[in-house]
C-alpha cells in the first residue's frame, strides 16, 4: 500500500491561502524546485529548501469576466507572504469554470 507523498510546508501554505482566498473549484499544484537547483539565484542559497519554484492551475469563479494579468495579481497577493520568505517562482494557470468546460 503506498502514500502520496508528503506536502511541505511551502506547498501546504501555497494550497492554504489559494483556497482561503478564491475558493476553487479546481486547484493542482506541482512543485517545479527540482528542475531549477542549478540556477545561480539557487545556487547562491544552497540550492533552496526544495520548495522555491511551483506551477499552479486554478479555477475559480473570482476569475470570471477577469482579464489573465488581474488573475494573476489576485494569486501573486494572496501568495505575497510566501515570496517574502524565499517562495521565488511561480507559473500560473488561472481558469473560471466557464472556461474549462462550463456553461
Amino acid at each position: 500500500m503506498s502514500s502520496a507523498p508528503a506536502l511541505g510546508p511551502v506547498e501546504q501554505a501555497i494550497r492554504q491561502r489559494l483556497e482561503e482566498s478564491l475558493h476553487p473549484t479546481s486547484l493542482d499544484i506541482t512543485n517545479d524546485s527540482s528542475k531549477h537547483r542549478h540556477h545561480a539565484p539557487m545556487k547562491a542559497i544552497g540550492g533552496g529548501d526544495g520548495e522555491t519554484h511551483f506551477t499552479v492551475n486554478v479555477v475559480s469563479e473570482r476569475f470570471e469576466g477577469m482579464r489573465v494579468i488581474q488573475r494573476h495579481r489576485l494569486v501573486n497577493d494572496a501568495l505575497k507572504p510566501l515570496f517574502d520568505a524565499g517562495l521565488h517562482a511561480l507559473a500560473i494557470r488561472a481558469k473560471s469554470p466557464k472556461e474549462v468546460g462550463g456553461a
